[in-house]
């Protein structure tokens, strides 16, 4: 394997994990939110 060949592998692969890290931060977000919301008896909406 060339040394280009993985550099292109690795690049491919880290975007899914970008993908993931983002959606973990979003979704900790809304649930921290629906949580308050629930305990202060409000709509999320």
């Amino acid at each position: 394997m060339t040394m280009e060949t993985l550099l292109m592998t690795i690049y491919v692969l880290m975007w899914p994990v970008v993908v993931l890290g983002v959606f973990a931060v979003l979704l900790r977000g809304f649930l921290n939110d629906w949580r308050q919301a629930r305990r202060e008896g409000h709509d999320i909406i």
